[in-house]
């Protein structure tokens, strides 16, 4: 009982690098118009109460009152096509449901050097419902994580050359995963072929907290000349804290074991990593602009997570063996009318983790996003944003095992994402008093 807990929990590390990639969906669109351009520009773009979520010193460029709202539906394909499992199920169906990503945000220039802001975003969210039969069951069943950070903000022009920005975040974490526990193995099991007495069906290991994490993010502009922006951004890492209760539901079942349900106090410590991004905007004439990102994820340093169960005696780290990440994009704006502004972007993800280390749980995988989108000039004073992006994962291997000793395998599932891909449809409103 003690090994299949301590592995069930170790499915709680996908938290710590949860940030990064689609399966942990990375939320570049916590802003429709950051979305159309696959993140593109994001620390230098500054178009908006939406900078907030890229780059806050950008608040200094907005004139007035602005408030801008919207949401975003991600969805796609992930499907399991296992190659090799030695339990029964078959492959599932397509384990990805759609996720809602809501947005707002407000600023109000305080005067021609200090602009105050708002802002409320996803960071991550990712839910992958697995058939409760497939042959990975005992891996995986539902896994669902959510980040989503509020942050008071502040910013800073020094003179037209130089703006600064800093924001205090509250990110409110969420995880609720689900897997099956095999009761169709001794010591559960009493006699032998035929006449052997099993429990049956399979036990449920269940788990889910909400907790809260605090920390910061800060920025700076420089502006070397009119319609030319280098931005550098920095988010600092948060601390989740989770101390839910893990439930084992159903477990064994035979003459020698009664079938019960179990339920103990689980604390999971994980990091969502810190970043850094640079970020280009330059305008080329009166209608084009060019934009550019380099982005930085530091997953390496906070890819183990500490476990602790106080009424089994289990104290450890699970390690995920990740690395840091690295993300580039580039993209084009394009002003076709007063009215109408056209956004484009391509970007590129790396992985944060080998194929011998992917589970099941977080496919996590190196990304490459295509977006097109729109701006709406309704008149003065009110604007629509429109954003379509296209995240395409590919075929994924995925070879995951569980051990009963240090050389038995009890427990392997191993195949991958045929085509795997997501797709990001938002809309928003932008008011300006």
């Amino acid at each position: 009982m003690h090994k299949k807990l301590s592995f069930s929990l170790s499915l709680l590390a996908v938290f710590c690098s949860a940030q990064a990639h689609a399966g942990g969906l990375a939320l570049y669109g916590g802003s429709i118009d950051n979305a159309a351009l696959s993140n593109a520009g994001v620390a230098a773009r500054a178009q908006g109460a939406d900078t907030i979520s890229g780059n806050i010193a950008g608040l200094t460029y907005g004139k007035g009152t602005q408030v801008n709202a919207g949401a975003a539906v991600l969805w796609g394909e992930i499907k399991p096509d296992l190659q090799d499992a030695n339990q029964t199920g078959g492959n599932g169906s397509n384990a990805l449901n759609p996720v809602l990503a809501p947005m707002g945000y407000i600023s109000h220039q305080l005067d021609d050097q200090w602009t105050i802001g708002f802002g409320s975003y996803g960071d991550f969210g990712d839910e992958l419902d697995y058939d409760n039969d497939w042959a990975g069951r005992y891996f995986i069943q539902n896994a669902k994580l959510v980040g989503a950070s509020l942050v008071p903000s502040v910013a800073y022009r020094f003179n037209d050359q130089w703006s600064f920005g800093l924001g205090l975040r509250a990110m409110y974490g969420m995880v609720d995963l689900q897997l099956a526990q095999s009761n169709a193995k001794p010591p559960f099991c009493t006699g032998a072929g035929p006449n052997a007495n099993c429990p049956g069906p399979d036990g449920k290991v269940k788990y889910d907290d909400e907790e809260w994490g605090y920390g910061a993010n800060a920025g700076i502009i420089y502006s070397p000349q009119e319609g030319t922006r280098i931005g550098l951004a920095y988010t600092s890492k948060v601390d989740l804290d989770f101390n839910g209760d893990l439930k084992v539901d159903g477990i064994g079942g035979g003459r020698v074991i009664p079938r019960q349900d179990l339920e103990t106090g689980l604390d999971a410590d994980v990091t969502v990593p810190q970043t850094a991004t640079v970020s280009l905007f330059h305008q080329l004439d009166t209608q084009w602009a060019v934009l550019a990102s380099a982005n930085w994820q530091d997953h390496s340093e906070f890819s183990t997570i500490g476990i602790k169960i106080d009424s089994l005696g289990v104290d450890q780290d699970a390690d995920l063996h990740w690395k840091d990440t690295y993300h580039g994009s580039l993209g084009l704006q394009y002003q076709a009318t007063p009215q109408w502004l056209w956004n484009a972007g391509v970007g590129y993800d790396s992985a944060a983790v080998d194929s011998n280390h992917r589970i099941w749980s977080l496919p996590a995988t190196d990304t490459t996003r295509a977006s097109v989108g729109t701006v709406v000039a309704l008149d003065e004073s009110t604007s629509v944003h429109v954003a379509y992006m296209l995240t395409w994962l590919g075929n994924v291997n995925v070879s995951e095992e569980r051990h009963a000793t240090a050389v038995t395998t009890e427990k392997v599932a191993e195949g991958k994402l045929q085509d795997a891909y997501v797709q990001y449809l938002g809309a928003g409103m932008t008011i300006r008093f």
